[in-house]
């Protein structure tokens, strides 16, 4: 994993990305947020259990699904099975030790 501050390369209104190897951050006071860095390791670990490119276009048909599904980007984006799996877990600092191989799949379920 590389840790890199790439404030440019951020999509407005977020504060960091995670894409394999690399997380980036927009502000360098992220580098130092265990919470946040956490909760992009886990995205790695989402991505490297698919591959890496199945990882991008499930996570946007599925964005666009729940786009569809509450007719709200930020309600979308927060209902991704990825997303979800991270934000519950991002304060488990021993999460990635234990989970299982396709975790994210027990967060699929439509809300």
């Amino acid at each position: 994993m590389f840790l890199i501050v790439a404030k440019y390369l951020i999509p407005k209104g977020y504060r960091g990305m995670a894409v394999f190897p690399f997380i980036l951050v927009k502000y360098y006071k992220d580098q130092v947020n265990a919470v946040f860095v956490n909760h992009e390791k886990i995205h790695l670990r989402q991505q490297i259990e698919m591959l890496i490119l199945p990882f991008f276009i499930w996570y946007i048909l599925e964005f666009f699904i729940r786009l569809i599904q509450y007719k709200n980007t930020d309600l979308a984006y927060r209902n991704i099975s990825f997303e979800r799996e991270a934000y519950k877990n991002e304060t488990n600092f021993n999460y990635l030790k234990n989970r299982s191989f396709f975790q994210f799949l027990q967060y699929i379920k439509l809300k």
